[in-house]
């Protein structure tokens, strides 16, 4: 089980090089239910999610690189990389900060995760968090992955203040 809340970034007021990150790509053969590959540094996994928001059934199976790479070919749509950063709020919640790299640069989400319902939903996130995404699907990953070269070229992932050429 997943229980998560996710946020949006827009500016940080520190520098992240003293957290520790992991270069995350990830691939989706299947959205509808969520059945993904991700090569975390030198690690590979399968992964099935359920539909839902905040709170959803994952599953995660070990990949060798090779079946990694075998599946990567027949993944639909965009490759998501990006750099996920983690950042300890107290002695057992850490922020899951992933900055996007390529297409879907500069965009920055934040997540939380947690052991039940009932703590995600008392969380009081930090200054630095902006807007609340968890119960938007357009921040799934696995929509951005779906996303049209049109809807990328238009940084259409971003908060309407923040793409190019928009006035709020």
């Amino acid at each position: 089980m997943e229980i998560e809340r996710k946020f949006l970034i827009s500016e940080l007021p520190f520098s992240l090089e003293d957290y520790p990150f992991h270069l995350i790509e990830q691939a989706y053969l299947n959205t509808s239910p969520v059945i993904r590959i991700r090569r975390e540094d030198e690690r590979f996994y399968l992964t099935y999610k359920s539909g839902g928001l905040m709170v959803r059934e994952e599953y995660n199976l070990p990949l060798t690189r090779e079946a990694y790479n075998h599946l990567l070919p027949k993944a639909d749509g965009n490759i998501i990389t990006k750099k996920r950063f983690l950042i300890p709020l107290n002695d057992t919640l850490t922020a899951e900060l992933d900055c996007f790299l390529g297409a879907f640069e500069p965009l920055m989400l934040v997540e939380v995760e947690f052991s039940d319902e009932p703590s995600a939903r008392l969380f009081s996130p930090p200054d630095w968090f902006g807007c609340e995404v968890t119960f938007s699907p357009a921040y799934h990953n696995s929509t951005l992955s779906a996303m049209s070269a049109a809807q990328l070229k238009a940084k259409a992932f971003l908060p309407v203040g923040s793409r190019p050429g928009k006035k709020e």
